[in-house]
This record gives structure tokens, sequence and C-alpha cells, in this order.
């Protein structure tokens, strides 16, 4: 190995343990306040907002505390979409970073003030990409992989490390399968190759479709 790959391993290798670390300090404290955090991971346009708009609205309504960190190279466009479910809320703009690191977590969460112990659920929307998420640790206790059946069925192992990092996968944008002639049954196949035993939603946030079981299964999961 030359000296400057090896100088970059290192780099790599120091940033991941500073990551993982914070991220382990992350984790003991949102599980000392019961609170639930997901991480959502995703491509570009896979109807991460969309679910977890619906998703939120749906846990206000239900008499839940749900709070979303959202993240994106720029704007506040979903955050502000989000904020209409009653949710709290906050835009994470990573500017030129591909991912969400937990050092940009404990920052936002200490600058929004928020209880965690009055919180439920911990909701964290990754920038949509299908490589760089996979490898930082945000002191999620879930790992959720969105795959919408417009990306078609292969996506799970083209991008391998991403979903065997998962804990969860979802199934998005169902309404559009027909026209899209997606094989959900070979969709669903390619996510348990990759990770086998997961558990997996099919879902429609535009009709509905999947979320009762989605929501029951958070409705579950949250409680401490």
């Amino acid at each position: 190995m030359s000296t400057l790959s090896t100088r970059l391993l290192e780099i790599r290798t120091g940033v991941l343990s500073k990551n993982d670390q914070l991220a382990a300090r992350l984790r003991e404290r949102f599980q000392r306040a019961g609170v639930l955090a997901l991480n959502f991971v995703s491509s570009p346009g896979s109807g991460k907002t969309a679910l977890l708009e619906r998703t939120l609205a749906e846990l206000v309504r239900a008499g839940r505390h749900p709070a979303a960190l959202v993240g994106d190279l720029a704007t506040d466009h979903d955050a502000r979409r989000l904020e209409r479910s009653g949710a709290l809320v906050r835009q994470i703009e990573t500017r030129d970073m591909c991912h969400l690191e937990a050092e940009m977590i404990a920052t936002h969460l200490e600058a929004a003030g928020w209880n965690l112990a009055e919180l439920d659920y911990l909701f964290i929307e990754n920038v949509g990409n299908l490589v760089c998420p996979s490898g930082y640790d945000l002191g999620e206790q879930v790992r959720v992989v969105l795959l919408s059946v417009t990306e078609g069925e292969d996506k799970p192992v083209k991008y391998p490390v991403l979903f065997n990092s998962a804990d969860v996968a979802v199934i998005t944008k169902l309404d559009l399968a027909g026209a899209c002639g997606i094989d959900l049954a070979l969709m669903r196949q390619n996510i348990e190759e990759v990770r086998p035993g997961i558990t997996i939603f099919e879902t429609s946030a535009r009709t509905g479709a999947g979320m009762d079981a989605w929501l029951a299964w958070l409705m579950a999961k949250g409680v401490s």
C-alpha cells in the first residue's frame, strides 16, 4: 500500500472512530430519555419526506410526541413541509456533505433545545444517498432504508452495504407499482438476499396503503 493510501486510510479510520464514539454517547442519551431514534436512509426522491410527513401527522394525532431532524444539502423546504404535521422539526443543511454525521445531530439537538425526555420518537431524515450514509452511525436505535418502486427491483443488490446496514426496509410509492411494472416479490427477494430476516413494509404515503402496519410497528417499538 502506498504512503498516500495509508494516510487516507488513517484519516478515514480516525474520522469514523470519532463519529462512532459520539454516536455511542448519543445512543446512550436517547435510551436514558426513553426516545426511539430512527435514521431514514435512501436515494434522493425515494419518498422519505412524504412518508415522514404522514407518519408524523399520524403519531401526533395518536397523542405521541415525535420530532424530526431533516438533512439536505440546501434549503429548509422539507422542514417547513414537515412542520405542518404539528411535530417538532429542525433542518440540517449540510452544504457540500452527502450524509449526516453524529456531530451534526448533537449540535442541532443542542441548538433546538428539545427535552428528549418529553419525546417518544426522534426521526432523522438523512441526505439522499445510497453510499455515504451507510458508514456513519448517528446514534439511532433503528436504521430504516427506503426503496421506491420507481427505482427498480435491483437497487438492494447494487448497493448492498446500505441495505445490509438497515434494520427495517420500507418499500414506498406502492400506488405506482402497476404503472412501473415492478415485480414486488423480486424486490422483496433482493432485499432479503442482502439482509436476511429484515422487516419489510410496503407503503404508499399518498393513498395510505400499508401505513397501518408501519404505524402499528412504530407504536409497539416506541413503548419504553
